[in-house]
């Protein structure tokens, strides 16, 4: 059986990061990044919906070794996933990729300290009689070239699983159960699942939402569409930004790439740090600045009042961009509008609204969010037995109680998701290392005392509210706590004592964490 000194999921911005830092910091260790999809990018590969773009500035979701250079700060998601795969390919970690597996069972033993990682593959038929390990061919279907492919299941065996997948399901996002949705006449699409021949251009479109991937689409389809009306059941705080960092442009202009990168990425996570820590601390200032902002752009102070003044304060949800303005400016130029009522149920000619009116579209877009998936859907089982994810804690963001020798990779939910996924595999390389100095063959986080459970991730964004309790907790202090502030985690992640908190695993460490 094959075997690997750590087995990393997930080809996308974060497993990508990790290739790298196994690379740099632990070169003596064997590694694969397992990818179900066919290609590089993860998030980045899979929502193609028009305009899809970072709501981050790209000098810190960008890597910290590998300078942005585009001009741009927030980004194309063609730009991105360009990005990534350029990246795999530099430092060669695209030959330890291997694409279309599927990563199905996660089994630990405590005997043998070593994972047992099963998936499932897509081979050509043609293939299958020489593949070994193979234990099961669950079925078999026509690919577009006309040749067949069959999907196989195997085991490969790991000491070390890290989990870079991200907390999204990649094979279905959330629709509500629209009343009367088989009786539109229309288009219906989500975003995560946008058709590549989908024609809105002169066609009415309804975008159902208000967060991020809305505010995203309907500048875009503003401009082919007839017309883009945001339909949201309550309004969200969007906030202008530059497209371009001027002062980033002159560093770039006068200082060499890496040095201008360090300066800039230090520049913008301090910037970033700032507006939320003013958020938190002075709401009612935020709100009347993001009100100003909001009615610098529209013009209209009873149109923000109505339509973009949430009930919630800012940074309680996440703060949604819009890169040079360009939601606001599609609204002022009357390609597109806004309305804020609630959906009585869908009609042939479009959606009846509780207020009565009708919005009559051609094409209506699902931007009602995601779903949350811990792991990546994977299951972890330990002994035999399947880890109930609830009752355990999260040590330094990364690693979980009661699962010897896992990681995963959370970004921040405040701050570009590299930051903290960055630290992550450093600390993840840092805990190799350090169990190969103990001699240790497996660790686990076990807390030194009862701990408060405290939400992985804390917003009360409905995406996140559907599917929290699925996944482990934080505790109310350190190590245990999930920060959403990279300075305090850059100064303090790298510097931690791994003998205070992490315990070689034993059977009887494979429990619960401890809680109060």
């Amino acid at each position: 059986m094959e075997h690997f000194d750590v087995v990393v999921v997930g080809a996308g911005l974060s497993g990508i990061g990790a290739g790298y830092r196994l690379q740099t910091e632990c070169p003596e260790r064997s590694y694969v990044i397992l990818e179900a999809r066919d290609a590089i990018g993860g998030t980045w590969d899979l929502f193609r919906y028009p305009g899809v773009r970072s709501d981050s500035d790209m000098f810190t979701l960008g890597y910290p070794f590998r300078p942005w250079r585009a001009p741009k700060a927030i980004a194309d998601g063609d730009t991105i996933r360009d990005y990534i795969r350029d990246t795999a390919k530099q430092y060669r970690i695209e030959d330890k990729i291997r694409f279309g597996t599927r990563v199905v069972g996660a089994d630990w033993s405590s005997e043998q300290a070593r994972w047992t990682v099963t998936v499932e593959q897509v081979e050509q038929v043609e293939q299958v009689e020489q593949v070994e390990q193979v234990e099961q061919v669950e079925q078999t279907t026509p690919a577009a070239d006309g040749a067949r492919r069959t999907v196989q299941r195997r085991t490969l065996t790991c000491d070390f699983l890290y989990s870079c997948a991200g907390y999204y399901d990649y094979e279905a996002g959330y629709t509500p159960d629209f009343p009367g949705l088989a009786d539109f006449g229309g288009t219906v699409v989500h975003p995560q699942f946008w058709p590549e021949d989908l024609d809105y251009a002169d066609r009415r479109v309804v975008v159902i939402g208000s967060g991020a991937t809305a505010v995203t689409l309907v500048p875009s389809l503003a401009r082919d569409a007839a017309h883009v009306t945001m339909l949201q059941r309550s309004p969200t705080w969007i906030s202008p930004v530059p497209g371009r960092d001027k002062i980033a442009d002159r560093l770039r202009a006068v200082l060499p790439p890496k040095v201008a990168h360090r300066v800039i990425r230090a520049k913008n996570i301090a910037f970033t740090i700032g507006v939320y820590q003013f958020c938190r601390r002075r709401p009612e200032a935020a709100r009347r600045l993001f009100t100003k902002l909001a009615t610098r752009f529209l013009k209209d102070e009873q149109l923000v009042r109505e339509h973009f003044t949430p009930s919630y304060n800012p940074w309680e949800q996440r703060l949604c961009a819009a890169p040079d303005a360009d939601f606001f400016r599609a609204i002022r130029g009357g390609k597109a509008d806004v309305v804020t009522d609630h959906i009585e149920r869908f009609v042939p000619e479009g959606i009846l609204l509780t207020s009565g009116k009708v919005l009559e579209a051609d094409v209506v877009v699902t931007a009602t969010g995601l779903r949350l998936l811990a792991f990546g859907g994977i299951a972890p089982r330990v002994d035999g037995e399947e880890v109930p994810l609830s009752e355990q804690f999260v040590w330094r963001g990364a690693m979980v109680t009661g699962i010897p020798n896992f990681a995963v990779c959370i970004g921040y939910t405040n701050a570009s998701w590299t930051l903290r996924g960055d630290l992550t595999s450093r600390l993840v390389c840092k805990v190799l290392n350090h169990m190969a100095a103990r001699g240790y063959p497996a660790v686990v986080p076990v807390p030194d005392g009862t701990l408060r459970e405290r939400p992985l991730l804390d917003l009360n964004s409905g995406y996140i509210q559907r599917s929290i309790q699925e996944f482990p907790r934080a505790g109310h202090r350190s190590p245990w706590r999930v920060r959403q502030n990279y300075i305090v985690d850059a100064a303090t992640t790298m510097r931690t004592d791994l003998d205070k908190t992490l315990r070689p695993a034993r059977r009887e460490a494979a429990k619960t964490g401890a809680r109060s």
